[in-house]
């Protein structure tokens, strides 16, 4: 309604100026050389009008021109980018299928001509790795490798397929080409995680704690338990290289790690294998003044002998509270078996059996009540290791 309006309106104003216009034509004078125009200002405006109009059609024409003949050029990269895109797709899908053959013909179709070829490489890479096609697979991060900004990608990929194929020294050289750092992603410290706990690299694993603790890539549980693992097994390994090894690893941990049971039992016996029994004693000692824990509790019989009786007044001060310990009982009962006094053995023993039964501790219950002559104690003994 309003469009109408408007045109009712211009068609108004045209009629109530015609009459003025007509009357009032103007006068337009053009030379130019030998050449010369005369004509009314109105139909020099109009003529111009129409020139511009005319001008306009002609640009129109040339441009769709050339678009139509560039078109005409490109349209095979186009159709082939379009391809690209369409088996793209279909791998994608079949990698959520996990039909491998299929996911790495269509991405291998799609990765000459796509958007990121690096992508659709990596993909067929991961469909061949699955049906352990392993020259394929190679070749695809090799192409991959070319592309920009893919190398890290790659190699970190090719590092975790070498670690399934448990090609452990190749995995290692690739991971070690990315250097893991804190300033890494958390994929990569993950991967470096499994791969040094596959290969017991425990200098390795000591160095990566504090990273993995700051990035916040285990819970605490898991980092305390990796954390013990790698020292138990460090100083493990540095007695058996020297003493000087041994007292540098010792040196190594914080102070709060070196009261912790599990790396002093293993320490102390470490000592002992270098005749420093008693420096050893002495730390256990000074340990068990709080609590005695299963870690040097497994230790102590060990270490001691039949003439170390200051060891054994320290253990028996906690034989009211810790009389319900599996760990303690199984302790005193080697302590016992050193000196002979097998009836308290046995009764050390028959804790553990009521505590913990197992076919250890039955079996040695056993043994000893048939070195008391209670065969028939004996015989029921060896019974419920054969039921365990």
């Amino acid at each position: 309604m309003i469009k109408i309006l408007i045109f009712l309106g211009i068609v108004l104003i045209g009629l109530c100026i015609s009459p003025w216009l007509v009357g009032n034509t103007g006068y337009v004078y053009i030379a130019a050389g030998d050449y010369q125009i005369e004509t009314s200002l109105v139909f020099g405006i109009i003529a111009l009008i129409v020139f511009y109009a005319v001008f306009q059609v002609l640009e129109w024409l040339v441009i769709s021109a050339i678009n139509l003949m560039l078109r005409s050029r490109f349209i095979p990269h186009h159709w082939r980018r379009r391809s690209a895109k369409k088996h793209t797709l279909m791998g994608a899908l079949a990698l959520a299928e996990e039909d491998w053959p299929a996911a790495e013909r269509a991405m291998i179709k799609g990765a000459d001509n796509g958007e990121l070829p690096a992508l659709n490489l990596l993909a067929a890479a991961r469909a061949a790795q699955y049906q352990q096609k392993i020259a394929e697979r190679d070749q695809y991060l090799d192409r991959a490798a070319a592309q920009p900004l893919a190398a890290n990608a790659v190699a970190t990929t090719r590092t975790r397929y070498l670690l399934k194929q448990g090609k452990l020294a190749l995995a290692r050289a690739e991971l070690d080409k990315l250097a893991p750092t804190s300033k890494s992603k958390a994929p990569l410290l993950k991967l470096a995680l499994e791969l040094y706990r596959t290969q017991e690299d425990w200098d390795a694993l000591k160095l990566l704690i504090p990273i993995l603790k700051k990035r916040q890539i285990l819970d605490d549980a898991q980092l305390n338990e990796l954390n013990i693992a790698t020292n138990c097994a460090l100083l493990k390994g540095a007695a058996i290289k020297g003493e000087e090894a041994l007292e540098q690893c010792w040196q190594w941990l914080s102070r709060s790690e070196r009261n912790q049971s599990e790396f002093l039992a293993i320490y102390a016996m470490g000592l002992c294998r270098f005749n420093r029994k008693d420096q050893a004693l002495k730390l256990i000692a000074k340990k068990l003044r709080t609590s005695p824990e299963s870690a040097l509790l497994h230790a102590i019989p060990e270490i001691a002998t039949a003439q170390d009786t200051e060891i054994r007044k320290q253990l028996l001060k906690h034989e009211v509270t810790h009389e319900n310990n599996a760990d303690y009982q199984m302790c005193l009962a080697k302590l016992y078996q050193q000196t002979r006094d097998m009836k308290e053995a046995r009764s050390c023993l028959q804790n553990v059996c009521r505590l913990e039964p197992t076919k250890n501790s039955w079996l040695a219950l056993a043994r000893i009540q048939e070195q008391l002559g209670e065969q028939g104690h004996a015989n029921q003994s060896y019974r419920q290791t054969v039921n365990l």
